[in-house]
């Protein structure tokens, strides 16, 4: 379980390297600098790690074998968790 754990965490952070690289290119796409490029970068970025976050412990429940509220309680568990 400790190396499960160990293995999602160092996934979001790869994930979110890649996000921000990702957010930094469409930030310069719309041309967007000052304050308006670091509120776009900042919920971005966020969007990114809530979405891998959720995708990983989706993973994780399949894994588990877990269906209906068992699996809506951990995932939604896991995903406040990653945060």
């Amino acid at each position: 379980m400790k190396k499960l754990i160990a293995l999602l965490f160092a996934a979001l952070a790869v994930t979110s390297v890649q996000a921000a690289d990702d957010c930094a290119a469409r930030a310069a796409e719309k041309k967007l600098a000052g304050a308006a490029k670091n509120s776009f970068m900042k919920k971005c970025e966020a969007d990114g790690r809530h979405a891998s976050a959720q995708a990983q412990c989706e993973a994780t429940a399949k894994d588990k074998k877990l269906a209906g509220a068992a699996k809506n309680s951990f995932v939604k568990k896991c995903v406040a968790d990653a945060k």
